[in-house]
């Protein structure tokens, strides 16, 4: 009987053992997935794809205030940037605002000019200006691009990693033809360092009160439009 008892109690005793033995292995196994999970979180929104929330109507009608888009990383870390695209920089001008979204109109070595409201690009191995035709501006702003709210021709030489970007709601803000409001402390171009993400995907927004993709101010369809929207535009140059 004092045998049994004995072996009763170690058997127990062993029994409990692994059971500690497995909480350990349990929570180990925890930390090294929750810590691979972070890893990826990390590494995606660092160099891949990140979620970004657009705030303003600086891309009316294109894009618009409180949409969620899909902006990746990977794009500028593989290929130079393209005329056309819509991008997210640091424009280095204000600190209550770290980041801008705008579109890319000229890359290096173009020449560009803007005259009586429109706008005229040269590549670097033409002779001759070519208007651009940019559909995806709206009425209110297509033909109707000028500098300082003057009509004078100006014109911009771009060398080598300088970009010049706009807004798609031309004449209600400010860009690379005032050196986006201050030419006091940097020009009016921006380069490859100074671009974050280049637009992916555009996921629209979803107002909660009207339980529809609407946005709230304008009462505008913000349905998403995933690779629809014109996060890159090929010019007929």
């Amino acid at each position: 009987m004092i045998f049994k008892f004995w072996k009763k109690q170690k058997g127990e005793v062993v029994l409990k053992s692994e059971k500690k033995e497995g909480n350990h292995s349990e929570i180990l196994d925890f930390f090294k997935d929750l810590i691979i999970i972070i890893v990826i979180v990390v590494v995606v929104r660092s160099y891949i794809a990140m979620p970004f929330q657009i705030s303003g109507q600086s891309m009316y009608s294109s894009y618009y205030d409180r949409e969620f888009i899909i902006v990746d990383r990977i794009s500028y870390l593989l290929w130079n940037p393209k005329r056309g695209d819509v991008i997210v920089f640091k424009p280095y001008v204000n600190d209550n605002k770290k980041y801008f979204l705008k579109r890319i109109i000229w890359v290096p070595w173009d020449t560009l000019k803007i005259e009586e409201w429109d706008i005229y690009v040269k590549k670097s191995w033409d002779s001759d200006f070519i208007k651009l035709d940019e559909e995806y501006l709206n009425q209110e702003n297509k033909w109707y691009t000028f500098v300082w709210t003057s009509k004078d021709t100006k014109q911009y030489s771009l060398w080598n990693d300088q970009y010049f970007v706009m807004w798609d709601n031309r004449n209600h803000s400010t860009d690379s033809r005032e050196c986006f409001s201050n030419c006091v402390w940097r020009t009016e171009f921006i380069t490859k360092n100074d671009m974050i993400w280049k637009l992916f995907l555009d996921l629209g927004y979803f107002n909660i009160k009207k339980f529809w993709f609407i946005q709230p101010e304008l009462g505008i369809d913000t349905t998403p439009r995933f690779f629809s929207s014109p996060s890159t535009f090929n010019y007929d140059l």
